[in-house]
């Protein structure tokens, strides 16, 4: 049901509040991806399952009705297990809120999570996360309030991610 909401939503949108969003490239890092202002870039890094850290980088942009968030991880040395790391963030991401959906998704012949929360505060968030070329990809789309076009801009930003 909130899938058929958000199609429609998305239409009615139109592409007015398309027009708003802009692509970002990051060849280095092998990905494109939409935000609806420009995004911060920070470095951080990230503790994988077997304990050991790695280089990682956020990009978000925040908005009054939601936050945007896309988390690299570059694994250089291709000796963590793939599904060991998509699993960990999975897990992570559940504990988050309600788990309205956990499926399978891909971007091309990447295959990766897509997860719904709904969070105790009333918002709601779309997630995914995918390993492609030694390197961890987390994205989040959140709306601070459920429904309306600040669920469909987070819907919007979890989809637009590319791998390259």
């Amino acid at each position: 049901m909130r899938v058929i909401a958000f199609v429609v939503a998305l239409f009615l949108a139109g592409p007015a509040a398309a027009a708003d969003w802009k692509e970002y490239e990051y060849p280095d890092s092998s990905f494109t991806v939409h935000f609806p202002i420009d995004p911060t870039i920070e470095a951080t890094t990230y503790r994988a399952p077997d304990g050991r850290s790695y280089e990682a980088r956020i990009y978000s942009a925040l908005q009054d009705s939601g936050m945007f968030k896309l988390i690299v991880v570059d694994l250089p040395d291709g000796r963590s297990e793939e599904s060991a790391l998509v699993d960990h963030a999975v897990e992570a991401i559940r504990q988050t809120g309600a788990v309205k959906f956990d499926i399978p998704h891909r971007i091309r012949t990447t295959y990766g999570r897509q997860l719904g929360i709904a969070g105790q505060d009333g918002g709601y968030s779309y997630t995914a996360v995918f390993y492609h070329n030694k390197r961890l990809y987390h994205i989040e789309g959140k709306a601070f309030v459920g429904g309306g076009q600040a669920e469909v801009d987070a819907m919007r930003f979890q989809q637009s991610l590319d791998l390259t």
